[in-house]
């Protein structure tokens, strides 16, 4: 299949994998081992979903809620249980690799960028079995600025050699919808990783012509 599109951007959390329960875990387990708090679920999704680590952590410095000689720890214990929690619940999504096969097929080139870290990116990747598909992974350790920056995304599409008119990017946080609409790329919004599906990724690509 021709088309104009030359390249997709994935998003990894909720675009890729649904990881975003992952996260929220992993931060929980942490802040409770060291700081003795929890955050709610729908504060995570409203206010902290598909932000960095790091950038969470400043956040609750600012509501009280840690103190900033614990954040080294809660960090580095996070980082540890997102290994964990991903060995735990990574599966094969057989859509997605036929997502992967059918986009191989039509010349169009695949990155992931994501505001993970470049460790807990690639084992999400390599877990389910989306890692050699991809030409490389942006992750927030390659950039100055994450999302809701677009750097991220401006990053991918001089490395994969694609003009914003040629460029596809798959969101499903807020956050990341202002760093991809920012880059004035063409856009799907989804809801979460079963909204990724070559039909629907298909379709955007016809009405782009």
């Amino acid at each position: 299949m021709e088309t104009k599109i030359k390249s997709i951007l994935f998003d990894l959390d909720g675009v890729l994998v649904d990881a975003c329960h992952w996260h929220y875990e992993a931060l929980n387990r942490a802040l409770l081992t060291v700081a003795g708090i929890e955050i709610d679920y729908d504060d995570h999704i409203s206010n902290f979903n598909g932000l960095p680590t790091s950038r969470k952590l400043q956040m609750l410095i600012e509501r009280g809620s840690v103190q900033k000689y614990q954040i080294d720890q809660i960090w580095k214990l996070k980082q540890k249980n997102t290994i964990e929690v991903i060995n735990e619940c990574a599966e094969v999504d057989p859509s997605k690799i036929l997502l992967h096969e059918h986009l191989k097929r039509c010349n169009i080139s695949r990155a992931c960028v994501t505001n993970s870290i470049r460790e807990t990116a690639e084992l999400m990747l390599i877990n389910t079995s989306q890692y050699d598909s991809m030409s490389f992974v942006i992750s927030n350790e390659d950039v100055k600025n994450n999302k809701p920056h677009p750097e991220p995304y401006i990053c991918a599409m001089v490395r994969i050699g694609s003009m914003p008119s040629e460029t596809l990017i798959i969101e499903d946080s807020d956050k990341g919808m202002e760093s991809a609409l920012a880059t004035g790329s063409h856009i799907m919004r989804v809801k979460n990783a079963k909204d990724v599906t070559w039909e629907r990724i298909s379709e955007i690509i016809k009405s782009i012509e």
